[in-house]
């Protein structure tokens, strides 16, 4: 049997976007230009980021600070629903205003998602081959980044919704062999300014 060793998850959503999301605002520029500078010292092999201009920016201003880590643009990464719950899958007093909030999303896009969600479990989470950690990072978005809590935490599949990420917040899971997915930190964004904070969450829940 191949050795294994443990897998860190570097999960990033990307820095605050202006409103038709083209681009990071100057807020999201400095979060980035933070965030790059925390991670500067982390042993990253690689970055996967989403291919959307605010996640594409996001990564290129990581990456500059840091020494010759790669880069890969990815589909699994971007910006989809991950999964799309029944009724009868929710509890009664939130199904109405949980399955509002998907009303609005393409049917193709409902369709397309939970693929790429289950893509991006087989491809970023778990154990890795060898006897020596992997350090990647992935920059993406709110969505992806719940999925991703929620299957480290073995929540039920609908339970991604209700999680917001702060932009340019850092998420970090750990998976190791001997043991269960660990969500080591979780939306922290101790790197920012205090001026730069919670943008990506609505106004009712910043702190």
């Amino acid at each position: 049997m191949a050795a294994m060793a443990a897998r860190y998850l570097y999960l990033v959503r990307h820095g605050e976007a202006v409103p038709d999301e083209s681009a990071l605002t100057e807020a999201g520029r400095r979060q980035g230009q933070h965030l790059g500078r925390r991670l500067a010292f982390a042993p990253l092999s690689a970055i996967h980021h989403s291919p959307l201009p605010r996640a594409q920016q996001t990564t290129e201003l990581i990456a500059g600070q840091l020494d010759g880590v790669p880069t890969r643009s990815t589909e699994t990464a971007g910006d989809y629903v991950p999964y799309v719950p029944r009724r009868d899958e929710l509890p009664p007093r939130f199904a109405d205003t949980l399955l509002a909030r998907l009303a609005g999303f393409p049917e193709e896009e409902l369709h397309r998602g939970p693929a790429l969600a289950r893509e991006a479990l087989a491809e970023f989470t778990g154990p890795v081959e060898g006897t020596e950690p992997r350090h990647e990072l992935v920059v993406t978005h709110n969505f992806l980044v719940a999925w991703l809590v929620r299957a480290a935490h073995d929540a039920p599949a609908w339970r991604w919704m209700g999680m917001n990420q702060g932009n340019a917040s850092l998420t970090v899971i750990r998976y190791a062999p001997d043991r269960p997915a660990t969500v080591m930190i979780h939306n922290d964004m101790s790197h920012l300014p205090e001026d730069l904070r919670w943008t990506g969450f609505p106004p009712e829940l910043r702190v």
